[in-house]
């Protein structure tokens, strides 16, 4: 199971259907509530996460599945320069990947595959 956690609607449906084209189960959540209310109830394998996440914070995101599964591989995705020194991997015990937002997606769903391999 994918979760992805992102802003841009348009954007994450595009991960989406790469995803989906290699099998994976997906839900997209807009919102760090969302984020929430979705991993209390349900097991998530991969998180995208959209590191400037509009509504709510991405790191309390990334922290809550640390808790709650603490298993999932975070892949953060963004489109600043904010963490380019790679200390989101200092923060984030469940921080797998860190990739600019331009990323293909047909890259991004590779870096999701072979983290949901784990």
């Amino acid at each position: 199971m994918v979760l992805i956690v992102a802003s841009n609607p348009a954007l994450s449906v595009i991960w989406s259907r790469h995803l989906e084209r290699l099998g994976h189960e997906v839900v997209l959540v807009h919102s760090q509530d969302a984020a929430v209310s979705y991993m209390a109830d349900n097991a998530v394998d991969v998180i995208v996460l959209d590191l400037m996440l509009e509504d709510g914070a991405a790191l309390a995101v990334a922290d809550y599945a640390s808790y709650r599964h603490p298993l999932a591989a975070v892949v953060f995705v963004t489109k600043s320069t904010f963490f380019s020194d790679g200390s989101i991997f200092n923060h984030t015990p469940n921080a797998a990947a860190f990739i600019e937002e331009q990323t293909p997606p047909g890259d991004l769903a590779a870096i999701v595959e072979y983290h949901g391999r784990a």
